[in-house]
């Protein structure tokens, strides 16, 4: 949407450069452009639009760091993404990739979209045709927005300026060049917009045709909760990491003691919202097909739950959804070419975007343990060859020979991923106990595999999860993708922050396991205590606060999976050293039979730096502010 406000001065500048005509005879002297802007309710309606224009696209490769910035997915190497060359070591200060504090290079200028916002909280109220109650409504829904653009910039960049208000034209050098502010001056004043915008907040959205994607009060909690949940983690808290970082005037940007009470205040903010949701119906989304003339087995109704509860849209896990963040081309990349045999020549499924197999390897035993946890389950044979019964068969093809790894795995693994002779359900077939049910080939030779240098994964895996089961392949380049919106925040995220900020706080408890258990039972596996117990070689892990804490770092990890959470969360938790350190494998690709396919193949050593948990500011907006100070190791 082109900037209303930008649109009138460059009018205004072309009257004046008219000269004395019979135009600028009828324009009214001394009128700030601004003003006609707001002039009418549905000017300023626009420009209320204009606001949220600047959300990133959460689904988009291009733009959201967190898809293809880490280590979920990977593409060939001939792919130029601005977000994978952040996986691959590649950030720099010259033009950085995904560059939000300046705009560029796969993302939308954040500070522009906050300075929008402060436009807007400045003139709303010259509005003269709108109630006093909605423009309380439409103002908390710009805080809010203002806020989360803070966030976004706070979770990239650590310690960044603050926006509050707009300067005047006037503004001499010495007030333009504003200095960054400490990280947790920072956070504070992110709580202390969402705090300004909650009451104003509806609810609900009433008139879901032209809201949804509106913010709500719901919205406004849940990311309260998220924020401070990052405030009180250690990248921001206590992080020695920064020691001796500070603004040119020796001010400290980072604190470098913890401080435990932001996992209190952390714990206290994930209840509210829970509480919240709760009160107006939000809950696990399980899957309850209404007209389907097939009766579906309990396996494929769980998996279906896991699946649907991110794609299927506004369904009543979502909290959040990003309307401007429609995905139907990721569905291309997540879907392997020629899934359907009888129609290998489509080209609307690229499945391009590749898991490694060290994420497959994170998802439980149908135990509900990792597998090299499981008394049960051989993980020293996990790469031998085994051909599926059937008693497999809505997991995998029976009689076509795989691997180990994918046998007795718990749903999520099913339901998130696509694998060579892996099910695919859905995409016109809806029977799960028919011999006719999609599946992936992909060895050398077969359908998926691979028939040119970008469209196919580069590992044997597939992100089924993004693939809505109601699209439909058809011939030629026709997929007939059923769309929806990116679900920001969802119920699952929070109950597994509440558990996370609770065990910080406390340690094990009854409450951390109730909702952490409240996940793993729509997921179809015990609860935490009975797996731990009964399958793991370490039986009281969750009986610690350091073991039940890898324990919900990785029931996120599985349950968020592809979900852009991962990325996010091993910055804060500071782990990303350790996990981005480990080789990016898949199977190899050019053999034709089983015993060849199922060998690990190096794909690419990834390299993760300290210096990489936060961006580099680019090195033009360092020369134009010379009060900023650089991230540390850029």
């Amino acid at each position: 949407m082109k900037k209303i406000y930008n649109l009138f001065l460059i009018m205004l500048s072309f009257t004046f450069s008219l000269g004395c005509n019979d135009f600028l005879d009828v324009t009214p002297d001394n009128i700030a452009t601004i003003d006609y802007a707001f002039r009418l309710r549905s000017t300023a309606e626009r420009f209320l639009f204009t606001c949220y224009s600047y959300m990133p696209n959460q689904g988009s490769l291009n733009e959201n760091p967190a898809l293809l910035g880490g280590d979920e997915l990977w593409l060939v190497a001939t792919n130029a993404n601005n977000a994978w060359q952040i996986a691959r070591g590649n950030q720099r200060v010259v033009n950085p990739y995904v560059n939000a504090w300046q705009g560029g290079y796969g993302s939308k200028d954040l500070y522009q979209g906050i300075r929008e916002c402060n436009v807007f909280l400045e003139n709303i109220h010259l509005v003269p045709d709108m109630s006093d109650f909605e423009k309380a409504r439409w103002i908390a829904e710009v805080k809010f927005l203002k806020a989360y653009y803070h966030y976004y910039l706070i979770r990239m960049y650590g310690p960044i300026v603050l926006v509050k208000e707009n300067l005047p034209v006037s503004a001499s050098p010495e007030e333009v060049r504003i200095p960054r502010s400490p990280v947790d001056e920072c956070f504070d004043y992110v709580v202390q917009l969402l705090d300004e915008a909650l009451p104003d907040l509806p609810d609900r959205i009433e008139f879901e045709v032209s809201e949804l994607g509106r913010i709500t009060k719901a919205i406004n909690l849940s990311l309260k909760a998220k924020v401070l949940v990052t405030a009180a983690s250690p990248l921001y808290n206590g992080n020695l990491d920064y020691k001796g970082f500070t603004n040119k005037d020796g001010t400290p940007l980072f604190n470098t003691i913890p401080d435990e009470t932001k996992w209190q205040k952390a714990a206290t903010a994930c209840k509210v919202a829970i509480n919240f949701c709760d009160s107006l119906g939000h809950k696990l989304y399980t899957y309850q097909p209404q007209f389907s003339q097939y009766s579906l087995s309990d396996t494929m109704l769980i998996q279906m739950s896991i699946r649907n509860a991110f794609n299927e849209k506004w369904n009543s896990e979502v909290i959040w959804a990003n309307t401007s963040s429609q995905i139907v081309g990721l569905q291309g990349n997540a879907t392997p070419r020629g899934l359907d045999p009888a129609l290998v020549a489509s080209t609307g499924a690229q499945g391009n975007i590749a898991p490694p197999i060290k994420i497959a390897e994170l998802f439980y035993s149908d135990n509900g343990v990792p597998i090299d946890e499981d008394i049960t389950w051989d993980y020293s044979s996990r790469f031998k060859l085994r051909i599926p019964e059937y008693e497999h068969r809505y997991n995998l093809k029976q009689g076509y020979t795989t691997v180990r790894l994918h046998f007795n795995r718990e749903n999520r693994y099913y339901a998130s991923l696509g694998f060579d002779g892996g099910i695919w359900y859905g995409q016109g077939r809806f029977d799960d106990n028919s011999d006719n049910l999609l599946f992936v080939s992909s060895k050398r030779g077969q359908p998926a595999a691979p028939v040119n240098l970008s469209s196919y994964s580069t590992t044997g895996f597939f992100p089924k999860k993004y693939t809505h089961f109601q699209s439909v392949i058809g011939t030629g380049s026709t997929f007939t993708r059923e769309s929806y919106p990116w679900p920001v925040i969802k119920l699952n995220d929070l109950y597994l922050l509440y558990a996370e900020a609770l065990n910080e706080v406390n340690g094990p408890g009854d409450e951390v396991y109730l909702y952490l258990n409240k996940v793993r039972t729509r997921a179809g596996l015990p609860d935490v205590e009975d797996a731990w117990s009964n399958f793991s070689v370490n039986p009281n892990k969750y009986k610690t606060q350091e073991g039940l804490r890898e324990i919900i770092h990785r029931e996120r990890t599985i349950e968020l999976i592809f979900e852009g959470q991962r990325f996010w969360d091993l910055r804060r938790w500071k782990t990303a050293v350790i996990e981005l350190n480990k080789p990016i494998t898949g199977w190899d690709l050019d053999q034709e039979t089983a015993q060849g396919y199922y060998r690990e193949k190096m794909v690419y050593n990834m390299t993760f730096r300290t210096r990489d948990y936060l961006w580099p500011l680019n090195e033009n907006t360092m020369l134009a502010n010379p009060s900023l100070v650089q991230n540390p190791g850029w």
